[in-house]
């Protein structure tokens, strides 16, 4: 009962045709396609079952956190992420939500999360790569939707792009040439 509160938590990214915001769990199980559908792109011997399992577990803490957007956001109060990983308010979301499980379930999910955080095993940074792309692609085929929205530039998608390709060179490659097709195009600020 307590994971269906993800599907309430509205990001800031738009769907690709830039018709409405996404959910939270939309994200995970976008994010979770990208890695079974771009696995070819993973460094060899990268488990994507893990993958998967790390990515359906990475934004549950949203639930009591709310959507953690990269960048700052003009007129907004509460702090944007722009260090990685997690915070006091995250951690405290982390230790609640999977403190609902019996203790088995806790430690493995929990283990999951961190390692997805802290982006220590192949898998978990082939898994954050692929959370960071999936925003990069759909302002790159949505005009730059969000981008122009929160005034992001290429400049503040650097770390981004960084992150995506210790995952994943080919990935990182075209992250970077999206963005810059984007800043071309005029839908993103250099």
């Amino acid at each position: 009962m307590e994971i269906d509160k993800l599907k309430r938590v509205i990001r800031r990214n738009t769907l690709i045709d830039g018709s409405r915001r996404e959910n939270g769990a939309e994200h995970s199980w976008h994010v979770g396609m990208l890695a079974m559908t771009m696995g070819e792109h993973a460094p060899p011997g990268t488990d994507l079952e893990r993958v998967v399992a790390l990515l359906l577990v990475h934004d549950l803490v949203e639930i009591d956190t709310g959507d953690c957007f990269r960048h700052d956001v003009p007129g907004e109060t509460r702090p944007s992420l722009q260090q990685d990983g997690p915070g006091p308010d995250t951690l405290a979301a982390a230790t609640r939500i999977f403190g609902l499980l019996p203790h088995d379930q806790r430690v493995r999910l929990r283990a999951l999360w961190d390692e997805f955080e802290e982006r220590r095993t192949q898998e978990a940074r082939f898994a954050k790569a692929l959370d960071r792309l999936a925003p990069i692609l759909a302002n790159h085929h949505n005009e730059g939707g969000t981008w122009a929205l929160y005034k992001v530039t290429a400049r503040h998608l650097a770390d981004s792009v960084r992150i995506i390709h210790e995952g994943s060179a080919t990935l990182g490659a075209y992250a970077a040439r999206m963005i810059e097709s984007s800043v071309a195009r005029g839908h993103l600020a250099p």
